[in-house]
């Protein structure tokens, strides 16, 4: 009688280990949030002031005013043509940026 205890408590404690450590493992994992994304050629400046870092609504005006004098952008890069935007701010926001 005393050995089956044994095993059945046994047997309890490993699988609440298993059970719990996968628990615990799952709970632990930090959320992966959606990063905004914004297409740089038809966003208003409201909504690149929004998506983009370090891009507040007066850069963001300078954006759209660019857009509106030159055309569409034709790659990211061109951002740096815009008064205030350097590379560090292109590089920050790479992967935040479409162009359609």
């Amino acid at each position: 009688m005393k050995v089956i205890k044994a095993m059945l408590l046994g047997a309890a404690l490993v699988l609440g280990a298993a059970t719990g450590s996968a628990t615990w493992a799952a709970a632990s994992e930090p959320a992966v949030q959606a990063q905004p994304t914004v297409n740089i050629n038809q966003a208003n400046a409201a909504e690149l002031a929004e998506a983009l870092q370090g891009i507040g609504i007066s850069r963001a005006n300078a954006i759209v005013a660019w857009r509106q004098a030159h055309g569409p952008f034709k790659s990211v890069d061109d951002l740096a043509n815009v008064k205030g935007i350097g590379a560090a701010t292109i590089k920050r926001n790479k992967s935040r940026i479409l162009l359609k």
